[in-house]
């Protein structure tokens, strides 16, 4: 699953937290990696995005562009996921997650 920086995909509740809490969140929350240690890293991301709920999303901030990460994610949820780096780098990389219908 490579990146697109124009993706977008209409969900109708974008924004939301997905946790059917029934309060929509303001902003996509967002999962800082770098505060993660490395070791549990791939697996609590992994944790994060299979919580979400169809159309909701959250954004991750990532030391490198994590394309292990996304072949990964790709090879256990196909398309699952619309991905769009907000940053690219140097030192700090930003990508909003949405979860797809599918």
């Amino acid at each position: 699953m490579e990146p697109r920086p124009d993706a977008h995909r209409s969900s109708g509740a974008e924004g939301g937290s997905g946790c059917a809490c029934g309060h929509e969140a303001e902003a996509l929350p967002e999962l800082d990696a770098t505060a993660i240690p490395h070791a549990l890293r791939h697996a609590t991301i992994f944790g994060a995005l299979g919580s979400l709920a169809p159309g909701a999303g959250l954004v991750l901030v990532a030391p490198h562009d994590p394309l292990p990460l996304l072949a990964q994610l790709e090879d256990r949820w196909p398309g699952r996921f619309d991905v769009v780096r907000t940053e690219t780098g140097p030192t700090v990389w930003r990508l909003r997650f949405t979860r797809t219908r599918g």
